[in-house]
């Protein structure tokens, strides 16, 4: 069985991917560390635990992370997400369901070392602050991570957030800089890799809706993403960035476009901040990390209709 940590900023896009990772019968989530994002980090806790009631699976503990990037004020995804970072609807955890004591990033180090070397994946959903205090902690002990996976980057397209640069890098590029550095082997699942075909129509929003309770909720919790697709797509549609990148963690098998490359990440102050810079050709040095730029989005779409059935 997989073992999985999940350090998340928790959204609707999020909160889909928690579900997948809880309810495919062949994955163990270990723990979820929850980071400033898409909103505050308590509202982002909020949702984490919000998210595991309605999967309706287990409950892995909860342990609040890092309130504020590592040198900068956070700026929220609101209009992406809405002010709740879930739609705006009322979503609350269910049965008085609260986090448990001790810092995520903390927790993730204390986790790691409870397992074998190389036993576990951190999957990362969210702005790299508690990876990076982590590091910063002990790499000694990030370094038994079999792999981390990122949500994160423009890939070889154009970024979400500035012309280059994709939100999750750069809420806190530094931090992703310094997990960059770390040497700890990093796939990085790009923003290109969840467009094109990826996307979620609104005929597959429907299926997916109808499914049942878990489905239901998938779309439900992602309604300002949908509006806010309308603005900027021309379309009700979805795009799942998260779920990619958890799909990618999970079901190998998805992926059709994947390299090592030599990687940056700018922290400049000027046009570039927050972009991955991937030297296709490696001429700046050897690869450092992975980045996935493309998947195959009928299997991925169907493993999921698969998981909320």
């Amino acid at each position: 069985m997989q073992k999985i940590i999940i350090d998340t900023d928790c959204g609707g896009d999020d909160a889909v991917a928690i579900a997948m990772a809880l309810k495919d019968p062949n994955v163990k989530v270990l723990m979820l560390s929850t980071v400033v994002g898409n909103v505050p980090m308590q509202q982002a806790t909020i949702n984490t635990l919000t998210t595991l009631g309605y999967a309706k699976s287990y409950n892995p503990p909860v342990y609040k992370g890092c309130k504020r990037p590592l040198l900068r004020e956070p700026l929220y995804a609101y209009e992406t997400h809405g002010e709740d970072g879930m739609g705006d609807i009322g979503l609350v955890p269910q049965d008085g369901a609260c986090a448990s004591e001790g810092h995520g990033a903390v927790k993730i180090l204390e986790t790691l070392l409870a397992h074998q070397p190389k036993e576990i994946d951190i999957v990362c959903l969210g702005p790299l602050t508690n990876i990076a205090v982590a590091i910063a902690l002990s790499l000694e002990t990030m370094s038994r991570a079999k792999s981390i996976i990122i949500m994160g980057s423009a890939g070889f397209g154009a970024g979400n957030v500035t012309p280059v640069a994709e939100f999750n890098i750069w809420h806190d590029a530094e931090a992703a800089k310094a997990v960059l550095a770390s040497g700890l082997p990093i796939t990085f699942v790009g923003w290109d890799a969840c467009l094109g075909d990826a996307i979620f129509t609104e005929a597959e929003i429907s299926r997916l809706k109808e499914a049942g309770h878990l489905g239901d909720f998938m779309v439900s919790c992602n309604k300002s993403l949908i509006s806010f697709n309308m603005k900027r797509f021309g379309r009700e549609v979805l795009d799942f960035a998260d779920p990619v990148a958890m799909a990618v963690a999970l079901w190998p098998e998805v992926i059709t476009q994947i390299g090592g490359y030599w990687c940056e990440v700018d922290t400049t102050l000027g046009p570039g901040y927050g972009s991955l810079v991937i030297d296709r050709n490696n001429e700046f040095g050897k690869p450092n990390a992975k980045v996935c730029t493309e998947v195959d989005a009928n299997l991925y779409k169907e493993k999921i209709f698969n998981l909320v059935k």
